[in-house]
């Protein structure tokens, strides 16, 4: 683990917010790319992202406000820290599905075509974002006897995130990586093979819902997990977060049934 990748006097850099940024740039620099490539209005495009992303940070620092408001309002500055969490993924995609089919209303921008060149840049942030998060110690992964254990010992990054140190522990966040950038990969090749608009959007949420499912079942940094379904055993019971996957595979199959399903009733 590697919490602080720079330290000059009083300037602190910490590695989780410069992977949160590297995953943005690179993910801003492949929708301009993909959008000029196609013809696309891309400095329109640019502009809807960057607010997009803005408003996804905020909604995702607010879920993670809510999900836990006795810590922050006892510690408020944490919540602001790029250094402990950048709050939850989930809350920062809703917020920023709403916002952005609203400003593509707004300014005229083709919504599908638009989320298909965004959804591939998601994956490959995400990603980074995640070895971000390995870095700093945030959402490890429970304990295990794997030989691909990690040990964390880092003392500072135990204060920050709560991780449990000179503990094996699942590379969760490793896991969640690899995945998100197979992913990206996967999307990429969708993206240049697609048969109509909103094909790729829609397979990055079916696509996401799947690998946010299945690493849930390794993570250990909810102290108090909420299910919905408590069965005898992790693989039997069903989390919150993972019901909130199971509704998002579904909405993802059902909008790709139904943007193809208008695409045949075009042609």
């Amino acid at each position: 683990m590697f919490p602080i990748l720079l330290k000059i006097g009083p300037i602190t850099i910490h590695t989780y917010g410069f992977m949160m940024a590297v995953g943005v740039a690179l993910g801003l620099w492949f929708i301009y790319h993909q959008a000029k490539k196609a013809g696309m209005d891309a400095n329109k495009i640019m502009d809807a992202a960057f607010y997009t992303i803005i408003v996804s940070l905020i909604g995702a620092k607010f879920i993670l406000f809510v999900s836990n408001i006795s810590y922050y309002i006892t510690y408020p500055k944490e919540l602001f820290s790029l250094a402990r969490s950048g709050g939850v993924f989930q809350g920062g995609l809703t917020f920023g599905v709403i916002f952005a089919l609203y400003y593509f209303h707004r300014k005229k921008i083709p919504t599908w075509p638009t989320a298909d060149l965004i959804a591939p840049a998601l994956a490959m942030g995400h990603g980074f974002g995640r070895i971000g998060c390995f870095s700093a110690g945030c959402c490890y992964g429970s304990e295990c006897a794997a030989p691909w254990a990690v040990i964390f010992k880092n003392r500072y990054a135990g204060q920050l995130t709560g991780v449990r140190l000179d503990t094996p522990l699942h590379p969760v966040q490793l896991y969640e990586a690899i995945l998100n950038f197979v992913n990206f990969g996967v999307l990429f090749l969708i993206l240049k093979k697609k048969k109509f608009d909103g094909q790729v959007f829609s397979f990055y949420v079916i696509n996401y819902s799947i690998i946010r499912f299945i690493t849930e079942y390794f993570r250990g940094d909810h102290a108090d997990k909420v299910y919905f379904i408590r069965g005898a055993s992790p693989f039997s019971s069903l989390t919150l977060p993972q019901l909130f996957c199971v509704l998002g595979l579904i909405a993802g199959a059902v909008l790709l049934v139904v943007l193809r399903r208008r695409k045949r009733a075009e042609s």
